[in-house]
């Protein structure tokens, strides 16, 4: 399969399949805890409280930041377990199976595979069964590093974003790896983008 060229365009409204199927899968649904691993957003608190759900917004790559560092030696700290241990009391403490939806964004892709496991396992523990995940990856595999986005809900379709920063990928992601990521978990869709992304929208 040929991969999409074309780079995301910062600012630029475009249309998301996998979050109009996140929409549509917990439509009927009432008074849902949603986490937004994008950190605190009007424009999304918004869309989600309209709903009638409730969002909590975790800046997960901001606290990663915070607790392990930036730079040279990031990546080991990462893969810490006394760090991350320290990471997990601190970050995404909710009850088990109390979560009814998680918006990760591209977040998933910056992480050390020790972090991104300890991270994939809360995040399976504090979900509902059946409740849903929408993930964004980069499309180009063989990057080191990718564009960090923030996201802005529009629509039940659409959303735009804004560039934070240009970070090191904690490992490279294909369809496979993105499936073993999921293993244990419901169903996974994959859907490609014109724009360099890749979605996924994840049953637990």
């Amino acid at each position: 399969m040929t991969r999409p060229a074309a780079p995301a365009t910062a600012g630029q409204e475009r249309t998301s399949k996998g979050l109009e199927q996140f929409f549509a899968a917990i439509d009927g649904q009432e008074n849902l805890s949603i986490i937004d691993f994008g950190g605190a957003s009007q424009a999304n608190i918004s869309f989600i409280t309209d709903l009638g759900h409730r969002l909590y917004a975790d800046d997960v790559l901001r606290s990663v930041d915070q607790t392990f560092g930036t730079g040279e030696g990031a990546r080991e700290r990462q893969s810490d377990p006394d760090a991350i241990a320290q990471y997990l009391s601190q970050n995404l403490t909710f009850h088990e199976a109390s979560v009814g939806g998680a918006l990760v964004w591209d977040t998933l892709q910056f992480l050390a595979p020790p972090l991104l496991e300890a991270i994939m396992q809360r995040l399976y523990t504090v979900m509902r069964p059946g409740a849903h995940l929408f993930a964004i990856f980069s499309a180009r595999e063989k990057a080191t590093t990718a564009s960090s986005y923030a996201y802005r809900i529009t629509g039940s379709r659409t959303f735009t974003l804004s560039l934070r920063s240009e970070r090191p990928v904690g490992q490279i992601f294909n369809n496979r790896s993105i499936e073993k990521l999921f293993q244990g978990w419901g169903s996974i869709k994959f859907f490609l983008t014109r724009d360099n992304f890749q979605e996924v929208l994840v049953r637990r």
